[in-house]
């Protein structure tokens, strides 16, 4: 595949993520309110039927890897644009908690089908261990789903109700996501995939190595979604003032961006695994400073930031790196399984530890994330593969 053309498909696969993403995702921080008070309902609902989505989500990861392992991916991601479309249009027509949770669950169906782990198996299928560079690409485009989505959101639902958002986000998934999506090429044959990709030697005792990455995913996702959902209110906890908490956390955004052309930049040339180690200590490393040191509630958001901007193009680059891409995206479903997992519960569980321990809360995290990078020591690459 010439330069161009990988660049056609970056940008491609970008943007139906960023649609992805911003319709599903980050539709709950703008429309959990407005649904709960239209419906009658806590917000604690809404919240609860988004967890239960990304639990599905966790659960037909292996599935929808296999699948696209398989037969390539721009099926399945067509398919999830449909999936979604229905969800987001159930949705639209919710009457109360059981019709709502019946459409998150199918919104969740269609997360599991199109939203960072099936467009990186799908990657892997079409350009082998050459997808790194289309992998972070991606993530770039897609780092602006909230930057763009949010906005949008609350715009719609500010014009014409939550049910015009979402019945909006709906009929965007069939006339943008699908002609997107089926730009995409088609996957060659199994039999087809480069031979020296398939020869490539795996890691000594694999599932050893898939478990520690487990690990190291599910603590990265904890932190992520933690941090999305309370970053305000902890930094309020250590004594920032509200106006100075939102300006810190607005932050985050930017410092994933600039931390994944960081990576493409700087790293491009050294095994994923070191771009792994360093993005696991970043969080850990701006903790210490702003508790410890009194260092300000900005270079921790940045810190935090740059470290999740790495982590999400590690989860993808890395098992690629140490695997091959035969059989790519099961195992990639499997080594995100207890990551998704995680992210579903996080917003509930760090929530009641800030209530019980205040801003002493970001030890946690920071204790979590600093396993991982010494999990990530213990990570060895195969031969060939200088770190």
């Amino acid at each position: 595949m010439t330069l161009s053309s990988r660049f056609g498909l970056t940008l491609t696969l970008g943007s139906a993520q960023t649609l992805a993403w911003a319709s599903s995702y980050y539709l709950p921080a703008i429309l959990a309110v407005p649904m709960a008070r239209e419906l009658g309902l806590s917000t604690n609902w809404i919240f609860g039927a988004f967890s239960a989505a990304l639990l599905l989500t966790a659960a037909l990861g292996p599935s929808v890897g296999r699948w696209i392992d398989r037969q390539g991916g721009r099926g399945v991601l067509m398919a999830s644009n449909g999936v979604m479309a229905l969800g987001l249009g159930m949705m639209a027509m919710s009457q109360g908690i059981r019709s709502l949770m019946l459409a998150w669950l199918v919104t969740g169906i269609g997360m599991a089908m199109g939203l960072y782990d099936a467009a990186f198996a799908t990657l892997g299928r079409l350009l082998g261990r050459q997808a790194r560079a289309s992998i972070t690409g991606v993530t770039l485009v897609a780092g602006f789903a909230s930057t763009i989505g949010w906005p949008l959101t609350a715009w719609l639902e500010n014009e014409g109700g939550w049910r015009v958002a979402c019945a909006s986000w709906a009929v965007a998934h069939l006339l943008i996501g699908i002609p997107l999506n089926f730009r995409l090429p088609k996957a060659a044959s199994i039999a087809d995939v480069n031979e020296a990709d398939q020869r490539a030697p795996m890691p000594g005792r694999p599932r050893l190595t898939m478990l520690l990455l487990a690990y190291v995913f599910a603590a990265g996702w904890f932190v992520s979604t933690a941090m999305a959902a309370h970053l305000p209110r902890l930094l309020q906890e250590s004594g920032a003032s509200l106006s100075v908490a939102v300006a810190a956390a607005a932050l985050v955004g930017p410092a994933q961006v600039a931390a994944r052309m960081g990576e493409f930049i700087l790293l491009r040339h050294c095994h994923p695994l070191v771009a792994a180690r360093v993005a696991t200590t970043l969080h850990p490393l701006g903790a210490a400073l702003f508790t410890a040191v009194g260092m300000p509630a900005a270079g921790f958001a940045l810190l935090h930031g740059a470290g999740n901007g790495m982590m999400t193009i590690a989860s993808g680059t890395l098992p690629l790196a140490l695997f091959g891409p035969k059989g790519f995206g099961q195992r990639q479903g499997l080594i995100i399984a207890p990551a998704r997992a995680s992210q579903a519960l996080a917003p509930l569980l760090f929530g009641l530890l800030i209530e019980q321990s205040g801003a002493s809360a970001l030890w946690l995290t920071a204790l979590l994330m600093l396993g991982a990078t010494l999990v990530l020591l213990f990570v060895r690459v195969p031969r060939g593969q200088g770190v």
